[in-house]
């Protein structure tokens, strides 16, 4: 029983991060407003319209350009949050408690950020509804595995890859709900968010000592924040941008993607999933962290 508890809590402790930083205000990124302001001087209006409508691979937007967008994006919400992490880092020791809490919130605020700038312009839809602070756990399994990429774990490109795939094949503007929250997808969620939970344990340690001594910790944290948000969100960049939805042509049209577990009736898919299940199962035992 104890070590059971000892399993849950790192995934536990990442969900409740990750459901905060979601909240926070500012976080949220109005997918229609961005990709508007993103493409305008890259694209028609007519091909800004359509990609709003539909994606930006079924306006059939180059991607050079979107590469281009992209990094520039990247580039903004690294140099916010270095510059929010350096800010956290001033006062020093005596603030720790207070500064270390926010920073990480704050930190993965970022995260959330970047994650669906570069979702919506790698034609992914929208991830948050309009309605309230509510996240849905569709959306709370598509973060944590972007989040999965951007730390580099094997078992979480191949189920961004899977998800894609739904998506891709059916057609459709909208997570697939049940494959991400009780189908295929969902165990591959809680390992990766077990996973996660560790390795946040481990990066707070990290700001914690920092951030310990005052102006120096400001520079060191800073520089600690710019070392690790960038690669993580180039890694993402780099993985959605390989996936078949971001393929320019690609049109979608309205309604739920059909769930995982329909298309497991036919064979080949079955085989196919058969055998990426066993390559997940090693890659998730390998990213575990050695005791």
């Amino acid at each position: 029983m104890k070590q059971g508890k000892g399993i849950e809590n790192p995934e536990s402790r990442f969900s409740a991060v990750l459901l905060a930083a979601a909240k926070l205000p500012g976080v949220r990124i109005n997918r229609e407003t961005y990709l508007r302001s993103a493409l305008a001087r890259h694209c028609s209006e007519d091909d800004i319209r359509r990609a709003i409508e539909e994606t930006p691979a079924a306006a059939g937007i180059p991607v050079e350009v979107l590469d281009k967008v992209a990094n520039d994006s990247i580039r903004f919400e690294t140099g916010k949050v270095s510059a929010l992490s350096a800010a956290a880092g001033i006062p020093g020791v005596l603030a720790l408690p207070a500064t270390v809490p926010a920073d990480v919130a704050q930190y993965f605020g970022h995260m959330v950020r970047i994650a669906q700038k570069l979702a919506y312009l790698y034609s992914w839809p929208d991830l948050f509804s309009d309605d309230g602070d509510d996240v849905d756990d569709a959306t709370m399994g598509v973060l944590t595995l972007f989040f999965g990429v951007m730390f580099g774990t094997q078992s979480a490109n191949a189920a961004v890859g899977k998800v894609a795939g739904m998506m891709s094949k059916q057609v459709a503007k909208k997570l697939p709900q049940k494959a991400l929250t009780q189908g295929v997808i969902y165990p591959m969620v809680k390992k990766v968010a077990a996973y996660l939970g560790v390795q946040m344990t481990k990066q707070s340690f990290a700001k914690a000592v920092s951030k310990a001594i005052p102006l120096v910790g400001a520079v060191v944290s800073g520089g600690l924040t710019l070392a690790t948000y960038l690669p993580m969100a180039k890694r993402l960049k780099k993985h959605l941008a390989s996936l078949p939805l971001a393929e320019p042509s690609h049109r979608v049209m309205d309604g739920e993607v059909v769930d995982g577990e329909v298309v497991e009736d036919h064979e080949p898919f079955a085989t196919a999933h058969a055998d990426q299940h066993s390559a997940d199962d090693a890659a998730i035992k390998l990213e575990e962290p050695q005791s």
